[in-house]
């Protein structure tokens, strides 16, 4: 793996795990002795991640670590709204209903998931994952899930600052549930549906559980 690949692989998931909060001066020598690689690599890193909106050039400062408004999550929202929506009406027409038979059959057991044996929530958030795959993979759309997948990263830093509970998880379950029902009945209007009640639920979380933000 490349040195560059590296810092930029574990600058990432820092920001998105919160470990790197909103308004960190990424310096570059600071960053380069961290992650053990020279500052050219640091360098290129941090411009991936800022061509990703994730670090932001702060006038004298350097590089910080972008932060997320209730604004930035609201206009968020209405992106995902049109391009998810479109997206899973899309995968009702072109999917293949056996794939999301079985994912709507593993959502409706997703409960199951949501234990204190799992605090990080990473065997459900899996599932989910695999439900957001075979989106991707049912509407044959490159551009479309390029831009969802653009979206996503952003999407993740705003689910940690949520802290999901475990009652909004077991209703997310039901919602993400019923995505993949209405798919595989290969019901367009119903799929895009679910898919905004799920999107208003979620944001109506997001805002309740962060409102000094």
């Amino acid at each position: 793996m490349r040195a560059s690949d590296k810092a930029y692989a574990t600058l990432r998931e820092d920001i998105i795990e919160w470990r790197l909060a909103p308004g960190t001066v990424l310096a570059e020598v600071e960053q380069s002795e961290r992650l053990g690689v020279s500052r050219t690599p640091v360098r290129e890193a941090l411009s991936r991640l800022s061509a990703e909106g994730l670090t932001t050039a702060a006038g004298g400062r350097g590089v910080v670590v972008t932060d997320i408004s209730l604004e930035d999550i609201d206009e968020m929202f209405e992106l995902r709204e049109t391009l998810e929506g479109k997206a899973a009406a899309l995968a009702a027409v072109r999917g293949e209903r056996a794939v999301f038979e079985k994912l709507h059959a593993d959502l409706l057991r997703a409960q199951e998931l949501i234990n204190d044996a799992d605090p990080a929530r990473h065997e459900y958030y899996a599932l989910v994952g695999r439900l957001d795959e075979a989106i991707d993979a049912a509407i044959s759309n490159s551009y479309l899930a390029q831009a969802m997948r653009s979206l996503r990263v952003h999407l993740v830093r705003v689910r940690r600052l949520a802290a999901d509970d475990a009652p909004r998880l077991h209703a997310a379950a039901v919602e993400h549930a019923a995505i993949a029902e209405a798919i595989a009945a290969g019901n367009a209007r119903l799929a895009e549906a679910a898919t905004t009640m799920h999107l208003h639920r979620s944001l109506s979380h997001v805002k309740a559980t962060h409102p000094h933000h």
